[in-house]
């Protein structure tokens, strides 16, 4: 498929109008979502961009987000800064991934309201969903349920934002809308075992499984839970069409359409890395939700977004990008 370099951006005069004169901050712009984010806001030559390093501003901190603002004058701040990462790392640092998040949140959507800013845009997150969402998640289900515990308090405390944002809203008439990106992935995706999510964590394991002659990967879990997967370079053109056509307040799925089981995941990529050997299940490891699987017809419908990238091709780029990095020893 097309990549989005080789598609209109906008939509004619009406989206060249809207981001000429826009100064946009995007917190998180230097990590891996945050880069496809700049890349389209490139191609979209608005007035301003900001992407400030968590080195320059610590969005944790009391007064980080005011001083931020003071200095950037956004009139649309993209809000993708989080400490985020698999199943592992909310395992092990549950009440960092709660109070860093909940902080960073809270602390620049208020701020923003402060200092006037025209437009927030919330990134949530698909782990806010209850463990036993129906299949497809439908927006509407966000609130039937406990969200599955090993991601709970990251999930809960990125929900916060959707309460926020609806409550400044209505009391302050202040535009806040709120995504709820499903598992991302691609190139430039953290591959840290400790810290990664699963698509990263793979392609890593059976890289060095083939190029050791191992026979054999361990995966955690059993693999029958099922996952949706949205390229991370589709995510990004998501944000950037609802940033500028969409003004409501109520949340919007960002996905795929396309669900496959970790076992067939795992398979799939098993395949295209060269690996020859078995696929073991360590069922002593957690398998998270049972399902995740996302209803994306409410982006389509207010504000036109349709991913790009079908599974099989995302995963070929990504795989390609992580065997060139090994090649060349950088880091990936």
């Amino acid at each position: 498929m097309k990549s989005h370099e080789d598609k209109e951006v906008s939509a004619g005069s009406d989206s060249a109008e809207f981001w000429k004169t826009r100064r946009v901050c995007v917190t998180g712009g230097t990590g891996f979502l945050g880069s496809y984010v700049l890349e389209g806001l490139r191609r979209r030559a608005p007035a301003q961009i900001v992407a400030p390093s968590s080195e320059e501003f610590n969005l944790v901190e009391p007064g980080a987000a005011r001083r931020l603002l003071a200095e950037a004058k956004p009139d649309l701040v993209i809000h993708l800064a989080a400490n985020v990462g698999g199943i592992g790392a909310n395992r092990v640092h549950p009440a960092e991934f709660f109070h860093d998040n909940l902080m960073m949140g809270v602390q620049m959507l208020h701020e923003s309201w402060k200092a006037g800013v025209g437009k927030f845009v919330a990134i949530g997150t698909v782990c806010a969903y209850p463990k036993f969402t129906p299949i497809p998640f439908r927006e509407e289900d966000l609130w039937n349920g406990y969200p599955e515990e090993t991601n709970a308090p990251y999930g809960l405390a990125k929900k916060m934002l959707l309460v926020q944002a609806q409550s400044y809203r209505t009391q302050y008439g202040f535009n806040s809308i709120y995504l709820i990106p499903v598992n991302l992935y691609g190139p430039r995706d953290n591959s840290d075992l400790e810290t990664s999510h699963v698509i990263p964590a793979l392609i890593r394991k059976f890289l060095e499984a083939q190029q050791s002659g191992a026979d054999s990967v361990v995966v955690w879990g059993d693999g029958t839970p099922t996952r949706e997967f949205l390229f991370a370079e589709d995510a990004a053109e998501g944000i950037l069409l609802a940033s500028e056509r969409y003004d409501a307040g109520d949340p919007v799925n960002l996905g795929s359409g396309q669900e496959v089981s970790i076992r067939d995941l795992a398979a799939h990529i098993g395949r295209l890395v060269g690996f020859g050997g078995r696929i073991l299940w360590d069922t002593t490891k957690p398998n998270g939700q049972p399902r995740r699987a996302l209803d994306t017809s409410r982006a389509r419908e207010r504000f036109g977004f349709v991913a790009q990238t079908s599974l099989d091709d995302g995963l070929r780029r990504t795989v390609d990008w992580y065997r060139a990095r090994q090649q060349t020893g950088e880091p990936t």
